[in-house]
């Protein structure tokens, strides 16, 4: 039969194993530090050249509309149909007055779908919107 002293008992206590929990810490911020710059990528778009910087604008009062050269509408990163966008708009501009419709058009999509979108925009009255570009300087 053994026997267990106390000496041995409160050492075991002393001599806690942290080296698992640092490599768990290591595995979470490595797999953080690759995801988060995923999330936050939009669609690949070549927007034109030229354009002013924007004054200050609250961003809640932003909504982003991106036009691939395929004809695929974002609204803010979510594809939806053309109906479904103008909807989302128009629901959106009902809420808020101060909505700006920022449009993000690659520059080889056809003409056909930027006016679509300018068109729904301004059939129920939204008359805030920009087209986006690449600021002077950039290359791509």
């Amino acid at each position: 039969m053994r026997r267990f002293s106390q000496r041995s008992a409160l050492v075991t206590l002393n001599e806690i194993n942290i080296t698992p929990l640092l490599d768990l810490a290591f595995v979470l911020l490595i797999i953080f530090v690759i995801t988060t710059p995923l999330l936050e990528q939009s669609i690949g778009l070549n927007l034109p050249k030229g354009g002013e910087p924007d004054p200050k604008i609250d961003k809640r009062d932003i909504r982003t509309v991106e036009i691939t050269p395929q004809g695929a509408y974002r609204l803010d990163k979510m594809p939806m149909s053309l109906p479904q966008l103008e909807a989302e708009l128009v629901k959106d501009y009902r809420a808020n007055r101060n909505m700006i419709v920022y449009i993000r058009a690659d520059r080889k999509s056809p003409l056909e779908y930027f006016a679509s979108v300018t068109d729904a925009l301004q059939r129920h009255g939204i008359q805030k919107y920009s087209l986006r570009t690449e600021p002077p300087g950039t290359r791509k």
